[in-house]
């Protein structure tokens, strides 16, 4: 009964800064009220392991939070053209991005380390800026600039 009582003053304390957050980081209203959802069942699993030495709660939570809202994208189908800059010349016919094409770019991104792939999905996928991407990510705004060009430099090489 106590982790009950524990789990719901935690929710009744964070509900709505992770709302905010989600809502913040996603368009769709349903999927950001799902996703909400989905971290409180992280941190309700997780509360009894949970120990304060290692982070405060607001942080544990926070990065729960982000971590699904990265997972979300990550996940979520990713349908999109490819970036002009993955192709040396420049220009891509609207005919050859058909399902072949689409697949190599998704078998492509798979061969990318976790946080370029991050950052190509992020930012091509879900129209995120570098620099919203470096708040989402909590890393460096000139870390992500490089990230981001090394991930287009590797992407170039696979496909092209």
């Amino acid at each position: 009964m106590h982790e009950n009582t524990e789990f719901e003053q935690v929710y009744a304390r964070f509900k709505n800064k992770v709302t905010r957050y989600i809502c913040g980081k996603i368009p769709n209203e349903h999927d950001a009220e799902d996703l909400a959802a989905d971290v409180f069942v992280k941190v309700f699993h997780g509360l009894s392991g949970f120990d304060e030495k290692k982070a405060s709660l607001s942080t544990w939570i926070y990065r729960i939070t982000q971590n699904t809202v990265i997972d979300y994208y990550r996940t979520t189908k990713f349908l999109c053209e490819l970036p002009e800059e993955l192709c040396l010349d420049g220009n891509i016919d609207e005919n050859i991005l058909n399902e072949e094409t689409l697949k190599s770019l998704a078998d492509a991104l798979e061969k990318l380390p976790q946080r370029e792939r991050d950052i190509i999905i992020l930012h091509y996928y879900s129209g995120k800026t570098l620099k919203s991407i470096a708040e989402i990510m909590d890393i460096s705004y000139s870390y992500v600039k490089l990230l981001h060009a090394n991930a287009l430099k590797a992407l170039r090489e696979i496909i092209c």
